[in-house]
């Protein structure tokens, strides 16, 4: 099992700047974040893969946002700069044990609210 823990939500308005971070309970394979606004799907945003540090994001937010971690820690970031109202929305760690499973470890969550 791994307990993910999330902090660094708010409410911002356009053009500000979020980091959020997320604390795994051990090390795994890759970390994520995704987000869900309210009535929407749950949409990925950024992913790493600790091994070589590969980082991959969802179009709408290459640029802006930028997922990072520390190993010691086994922590993750995400960077959230020129944010917009439409980035509103629960933001949700998630990690994987392995290349070859899922997503299965997931945070509580945590708001972020852009105003315009």
């Amino acid at each position: 099992q791994v307990q993910l823990v999330e902090s660094g939500g708010g409410l911002v308005q356009a053009g500000d700047s979020l980091r959020l971070s997320c604390t795994a309970s051990r090390r795994t394979y890759r970390m994520g974040w995704f987000r869900q606004a309210p009535g929407k799907e749950r949409q990925f945003v950024a992913s790493i893969i600790w091994s070589g540090v590969v980082t991959n994001y969802a179009d709408s937010v290459k640029g802006r946002f930028t997922i990072s971690g520390d190993n010691a820690k086994n922590t993750v970031y995400l960077q959230m700069n020129s944010l917009k109202p439409e980035d509103t929305a629960v933001y949700f760690c998630t990690a994987a044990d392995s290349s070859f499973s899922g997503y299965k470890y997931w945070g509580q969550g945590t708001q972020v609210t852009v105003s315009s």
